[in-house]
């Protein structure tokens, strides 16, 4: 639910987007701080008629750089710039919040949703560990668990998506981009 200045309503979800394919690396941020961002490119979707469409028929708020598509679809974003973060930057002055998750609930690469990975969770929890698991880092959870470690206070927590399989973790990227967005 949007407040009356057109930015969700305190305790809200972000409302879900349509990112055109001029703002590909948006989507990606966006979905790193919660947001449910659909990528036309993602859906085989190119041309301005499907675009709106989409955004229509989803009920989603495109974001674009085209300003032709942007006055054809009701509440669109509008952005002119080009570098990802004043991107970011044109959107939270629009009143859609850009801040970082506390936890990752959309994959980056696919925005499939994500979900948290344990050992508590029994052995399927522990059968879909990546293989090989050489690209996690030793001290996220599961991954420690699969060699012989145990779950320990230590271990970082892992989330893996529903729809493609791909692991997170909080971890120096998760930092840089948690910096980035705390400077907006």
């Amino acid at each position: 639910m949007m407040s009356a200045a057109g930015s969700p309503a305190e305790g809200d979800d972000p409302p879900r987007v349509l990112v055109d394919a001029m703002c590909g690396k948006l989507a990606t941020y966006l979905r790193i701080c919660g947001y449910d961002a659909a990528y036309t490119l993602d859906r085989g979707v190119e041309a301005d008629d499907r675009i709106a469409s989409l955004a229509a028929a989803e009920d989603r708020v495109l974001i674009t750089r085209d300003r032709e598509l942007a006055a054809r679809v009701d509440d669109a974003v509008c952005l002119t710039e080009r570098d990802v973060l004043d991107q970011l930057r044109e959107v939270a002055a629009a009143g859609l919040p850009v801040a970082i998750a506390d936890e990752p609930t959309r994959c980056g690469a696919c925005n499939g949703r994500v979900e948290r990975v344990t050992p508590s969770a029994g052995a399927d929890s522990l059968e879909h560990v990546p293989d090989p698991p050489d690209y996690v880092p030793d001290d996220v959870g599961p991954v420690a668990t699969a060699e012989g470690e145990g779950e320990s206070d230590d271990s970082r927590p892992a989330w893996r998506c529903r729809d493609c399989g791909r692991w997170f973790w909080k971890g120096s990227h998760w930092d840089s981009i948690a910096a980035r967005l705390d400077a907006i």
